[in-house]
């Protein structure tokens, strides 16, 4: 298999969640060994997909410039995720503010405009990294893990003290297919009562009915109600995949999580990473033998 990026540029105007502006986001295809770029366009600052980028995962997960401290991007946990469920390697994202626009507050929008955008694969052979060894982090009773899995797989569960919620756990293996179809559409979700204190910190200002689902006490305030029965838990596997594209390739293995985080997710990139505990590993169009388990996940981007 091969390194991909998209066929052509693409754009698209939104708001961000947090900060509730307008943002202009470009998509632009990058050569093979270019990685995923991100780029301040109002600042003319760059910020490599990197996790040394990543400075903040409050609510979000926020990256910043090393030469320009004020030069940051938010909320880009959405688009990473459709971003890596295409297996898109080398990309250009362009905004000329401060977020990712929150689009419908799931990663289906990105997905169409990946669609519009088209994948090409280039002259390059890609890398998967093959977690060696089980890898755990932990904050309190909440904890984040990655295994050794012949293939790539998300196993969460959450529990909320909410009617609508409570406990909520999913099973996802992965193939873009099911992605689009099992997870994309989820949505972001927030309480009622703690909108006026988000606000306070300068978060959740361009969060509405129409990016979020927000509940008050008893229920949804969303008169359309949810998009999936599992659709909390869901979104919580979507925010997964986008954090783990800080691995920096893609990634063979099972991650699973109770009440996990962008700040437990941080963590456990970091600690894969730092004590290496993978291996990189390449697909040929006719793997070997050897390379069974790695085929299995590159057909899964097909």
């Amino acid at each position: 298999m091969k390194e991909r990026t998209i066929a052509r540029s693409v754009e698209v105007v939104g708001i961000g969640l947090h900060k509730g502006v307008p943002v202009r986001m470009v998509l632009e295809p990058l050569g093979a060994g270019h990685g995923i770029v991100f780029v301040r366009s109002d600042l003319h600052a760059q910020m490599p997909l990197s996790h040394k980028s990543v400075v903040d995962t409050t609510m979000a997960t926020t990256l910043s410039s090393r030469n320009n401290p004020r030069a940051r991007i938010s909320t880009v946990e959405h688009l990473l995720s459709a971003v890596s469920a295409y297996g898109i390697d080398n990309l250009k994202i362009s905004v000329d503010n401060e977020e990712i626009p929150i689009m419908d507050g799931s990663a289906i929008a990105h997905c169409m405009l990946l669609d519009e955008a088209g994948i090409v694969e280039l002259e390059a052979p890609k890398s998967f990294m093959r977690i060696t060894r089980e890898v755990e982090v932990r904050d309190g009773v909440k904890f984040a893990k990655i295994s050794p899995n012949p293939s790539l797989s998300f196993d969460f569960t959450i529990n909320f003290p909410h009617p609508m919620i409570r406990e909520q756990h999913y099973h996802f293996e992965f193939s873009r297919q099911q992605y689009k179809e099992q997870i994309a559409r989820a949505r972001t979700f927030g309480f009622l009562q703690e909108v006026n204190y988000l606000r306070s910190i300068g978060l959740a200002k361009g969060g509405n009915l129409n990016n979020c689902i927000v509940l008050d006490e008893q229920g949804i305030v969303n008169q359309e109600g949810l998009r999936y029965e599992e659709e909390f838990v869901r979104h919580k596997i979507l925010d997964a995949m986008g954090d783990l594209a800080f691995l920096g390739m893609g990634v063979i293995g099972a991650y699973h999580s109770y009440m996990g985080s962008h700040k437990l997710n941080a963590m456990l990139v970091n600690e894969v990473l730092e004590t290496q505990a993978y291996e990189v590993v390449h697909v040929s169009p006719t793997p070997q033998k050897q390379d069974t388990s790695s085929a299995e996940v590159a057909v899964a981007y097909h």
